[in-house]
């Protein structure tokens, strides 16, 4: 991709299938690309995702999408609509923007602020009606910010800001919201409030939003597309589960130390290297907080007998210094219990974390018998 030409050609695309999408869109500063030949697109009802390393230019292509920075070349489509061809009033009246820019808002209390999203509605006096007022009380309900109403709104937190400017865009009544990292400076009640909130719209109300996200694990858990910017030109655009593999994200960052887990959706950092001191018998996810503990501690451990498909596993293969493995929905073998029985006899403790054994996985078994005769089964550490 990165050998794409430069040049903006116009093309006769089917303009009528997205609700948003750009045309061969390029993107920079003082007629300088950044980066080109964009192209997104986003249904009413769905959420597309900009992620990638920062500096990328993410807010660069949001800004422009929302005619706050003027595109180089390209095209921005909104209902079959050039954005250029609508009034400020009309693309206030489907559009809904929530940048990081702080707001001028002297002498303005929370209220007022959420208010201003009604005016694309109000006449030429910007006087609101009782109905105007009760879509604002709404909205603030809506983002548990009701308590705020009367706070100046230079005076509130971060978090508070960006929870009110969300009930701004929600009062605005929009078919398409565009967010700039909206759960920065949130805590984490307030960030699944948030997301909750915007897939509420999207399902409802059938808002189209595209935001960008550097939190990873909420990318992949409130998608429906994401779009990775990185270099001059969109790295990967696709679903999810297209994107988010632990090569492509350890790329995507540039990531040398520590891993990415799609599974959990979550960052684990490296393991501990060295000969192993404990041996832990895990299972069933069982053995997790365990491995979590050793490695903040600074303990190389091994783990097993543990199956392939195992929920201990996804952790154990980026925190053990040795995992021992089996097949997936095959009996532990003897020879993994062998193998796993000489990593054990060189740790001077063993931690269990089975309560008990099954029918595929019996062969651990023989690991606590011989823990228990060794003197070196840690029993108070059982999960």
């Amino acid at each position: 991709m990165k050998n794409q030409p430069e040049q903006c050609p116009e093309r006769d695309l089917d303009r009528t299938h997205y609700y948003f999408h750009t045309e061969q869109l390029t993107v920079g500063y003082d007629g300088k690309p950044l980066i080109k030949e964009i192209e997104m697109h986003v249904h009413r009802g769905e959420i597309l995702t900009l992620i990638g390393p920062n500096g990328g230019g993410k807010s660069t292509i949001l800004k422009s999408i929302t005619r706050q920075l003027k595109t180089i070349c390209g095209t921005v489509y909104l209902e079959n609509e050039t954005l250029q061809k609508l009034s400020g009033k009309e693309l206030s009246q489907k559009m809904a923007v929530v940048l990081t820019e702080r707001m001028q808002s002297e002498l303005m209390t929370c209220e007022d602020v959420v208010a201003t999203g009604r005016y694309p509605y109000t006449g030429a006096l910007g006087i609101l009606t009782e109905e105007d007022r009760v879509k604002v009380h709404e909205a603030m309900a809506l983002v548990h910010a009701l308590d705020l109403c009367d706070r100046d709104f230079k005076a509130i937190s971060d978090g508070q800001r960006q929870r009110i400017m969300l009930a701004r865009a929600i009062c605005q009544e929009p078919e398409i919201i565009i967010l700039d990292e909206p759960t920065s400076y949130l805590d984490i009640r307030h960030k699944l409030e948030l997301l909750s909130i915007l897939k509420q719209l999207v399902a409802q109300n059938q808002v189209a939003v595209i935001m960008s996200l550097h939190e990873l694990d909420l990318a992949q858990k409130v998608s429906d597309q994401e779009i990775c910017v990185h270099g001059e030109f969109i790295d990967r655009a696709g679903t999810p589960e297209e994107v988010f593999t632990p090569e492509y994200i350890r790329g995507l960052y540039g990531i040398t130390t520590g891993s990415y887990d799609p599974l959990f959706g979550c960052i684990e950092l490296d393991g501990v290297k060295g000969r192993p001191e404990v041996f832990v018998i895990g299972g069933g996810g069982s053995a997790i907080p365990v491995y979590r503990r050793l490695q903040r501690e600074g303990i190389p451990f091994a783990t097993g007998v543990l199956h392939e498909n195992d929920i201990d596993y996804e952790v154990a293969k980026s925190l053990a210094s040795v995992t021992v493995t089996e097949r997936a929905f095959e009996p532990v073998s003897e020879g993994a219990v062998q193998e796993a029985l000489a990593l054990l006899r060189g740790c001077r403790r063993v931690i269990s974390c089975v309560p008990e054994f099954g029918t595929m996985n019996a062969g651990n078994e023989e690991l606590l018998t011989e823990a228990k005769r060794l003197g070196i089964l840690e029993e108070g550490n059982r999960q």
